[in-house]
């Protein structure tokens, strides 16, 4: 790498720097390919796990057999693919071409065709969820997600996601380039820990608050998503329409509540 600052007016030096990882990941049912996405290698069972639950191909752990890492056909040396055995009463998923798997560390929904093909609906019902939590504890969950973001510290690159308790306290935290993979590793590893329904929990992001995030946040039965960036109208709407609280521009003191402020106390 090469370091240009013209600030300062330094000649240009050559120097070593760390940057973000960014590899496909192969998602297979039963050997037969049904996604591909650009992630951070690491936690990939979770990613996985995540991102079945979040398209309702799966429910909870005991709709899964067997999820196992293994070496791509092309690349023996790596492994980027995962294979999942459903339980022999879980339907295999059928791929539609018109709703291609097929998504970049950018996008949670590239590829398919409609708003109606996208809007999954979650077998957890949220709005009845009694969580309530202070404005003020909700201030200070942004501070907790930065300081574990340890990876985020090398490379300046990624997006997190961490899930955090009624009480504030974070339970786990994933990091990847793509901010819908960081939440499915989250919701992989709450599905994996059979904590599904997500029921008086917190996700917080460290983007924006998309409507596939949105979605993705439902599906696991999470009743509050914060973001500390904007919300889509797409996102509001979803909110609305679950019954979930969405929290945006959450930083410092201030909060904006865009969906279901009733669970945001002052």
């Amino acid at each position: 790498m090469v370091r240009i600052d013209l600030e300062t007016g330094e000649a240009p030096r050559r120097r070593p720097d760390h940057v973000a990882a960014e590899e496909p990941l192969e998602i297979r049912i039963a050997r037969k390919p049904l996604a591909v996405t650009m992630r951070t290698p690491g936690r990939d069972l979770d990613l996985a796990m995540g991102f079945l639950l979040t398209e309702g191909i799966v429910g909870g752990a005991a709709d899964v057999v067997t999820a196992q890492l293994c070496a791509g056909d092309q690349t023996p040396n790596t492994y980027n693919v995962v294979d999942v055995t459903l339980a022999p009463d879980v339907p295999a998923p059928a791929v539609d071409p018109t709703r291609a798997f097929t998504t970049t560390s950018s996008c949670g929904v590239c590829g398919k065709a409609s708003i109606d093909a996208v809007r999954t609906r979650s077998r957890f019902d949220v709005s009845g969820d009694p969580l309530t939590l202070p404005a003020a504890m909700l201030a200070d969950l942004p501070p907790k997600l930065r300081a574990a973001q340890r990876t985020f510290d090398h490379t300046g690159g990624l997006h997190a996601a961490g899930l955090f308790s009624r009480d504030g306290e974070l339970l786990v935290l994933r990091e990847d380039v793509g901010r819908h993979n960081a939440v499915d590793k989250v919701i992989g590893w709450a599905l994996r820990e059979n904590r599904l329904p997500l029921t008086g929990h917190v996700l917080l992001v460290s983007g924006r608050a998309g409507f596939e995030l949105t979605q993705k946040a439902w599906m696991a039965g999470i009743p509050m998503l914060a973001a500390v960036s904007a919300p889509s109208t797409l996102a509001v709407e979803l909110a609305e329409e679950a019954g979930l609280t969405l929290v945006g521009f959450l930083r410092g003191q201030s909060m904006n509540v865009y969906a279901e402020a009733r669970r945001v106390t002052v």
